[in-house]
């Protein structure tokens, strides 16, 4: 038995609570992830997972064995990324989840750079809005917008950005500028924003002077950033969105902001991770650099 490729096998298993997305991953057939798997249980003399048809469960053994097991690969395959990177640049791919408007606004303009100085590597960005399972989607990391409620992952805080209440001049026109944010609540449409994940809307939040006031009369909504700054755009009525994502238009007269002298907390954005996956040459690198571009 090959014991260290049994032991991948094993975690990645455990961390994709799957044996055909472990075999995908490590691009193997179903059949030797299950074997490997198998024949390390028999070498340990106990039972590290209990398969069903349709999931797995990792037993008490199973958590235990997994957490020395994953620090241990992980000192490997950094040991072997020192030896072989000993004065190149780090090389490989990596998978990276990223929202909307995140990636459109700033992180893809800002890849030639990523490019430049990291010439041997590569990334595959998943683009959405959508809450990705790191571990069980093959993710390396997510850029994560946010408080964060997974104290499994470490996080690393990137930036915090600033909210704007804006709408279409079209549509101010026709309903009037609000003068205060009870003002939303007759004769106005709001342009919100909804979960996927939940389908629960996002309210309208307004603070100045220690007062705080939610409004969620909205009549549109979006599960996607730009579609709810497109909806803003077409007139359909008063939204909030960052202002970074926001600012050409702001800049162009599509879109006006409105009660500017109050305000909506920042929102932060954050690196998140596995805890096995700090020991990545790779990923260290794609952090160091988002942290020095971005922070």
């Amino acid at each position: 038995m090959n014991q260290l490729l049994a032991m991948r096998a094993f975690v990645r298993v455990v961390e994709t609570g799957s044996f055909s997305r472990a075999a995908d991953q490590l691009s193997l057939p179903r059949s030797t992830v299950s074997k490997l798997v198998t024949d390390l249980e028999s070498h340990l003399g106990v039972k590290l997972i209990e398969r069903t048809t349709r999931s797995v469960a990792v037993t008490a053994e199973g958590t235990a064995y997994y957490e020395r097991a994953a620090r241990l690969i992980g000192e490997i395959d950094e040991a072997d990324n020192a030896i072989r990177g000993a004065g190149l640049k780090p090389g490989g791919h990596l998978r990276i989840d990223v929202p909307n408007s995140f990636a459109q606004t700033l992180l893809i303009p800002a890849l030639p750079d990523f490019a430049r100085q990291f010439p041997d590597m590569t990334l595959a960005l998943g683009i959405s809005d959508r809450t990705v399972n790191i571990i069980g989607e093959g993710v390396h990391c997510a850029i994560r917008a946010g408080e964060l409620t997974d104290p499994a992952m470490i996080a690393r805080r990137l930036m915090e950005l600033a909210y704007v209440t804006c709408a279409a001049p079209g549509y101010l026109e026709r309903h009037g500028v609000p003068a205060t944010p009870d003002d939303l609540r007759i004769g106005h449409s709001i342009v919100g924003y909804f979960s996927a994940a939940t389908e629960r809307a996002s309210p309208l939040i307004f603070e100045k002077d220690g007062e705080r006031l939610e409004l969620d009369c909205r009549c549109f909504s979006a599960n996607d950033g730009e579609g709810q700054i497109e909806m803003m755009r077409k007139g359909l009525g008063i939204g909030q969105n960052l202002k970074r994502f926001v600012q050409p238009f702001l800049d162009s007269g599509e879109l006006v902001p409105v009660l500017e002298n109050w305000s909506r907390p920042v929102l932060p954005f954050h690196l998140v991770y596995p805890p096995g996956r700090h020991q990545s040459a790779k990923l260290r690198v794609f952090i160091d650099w988002m942290i020095q571009r971005f922070a």
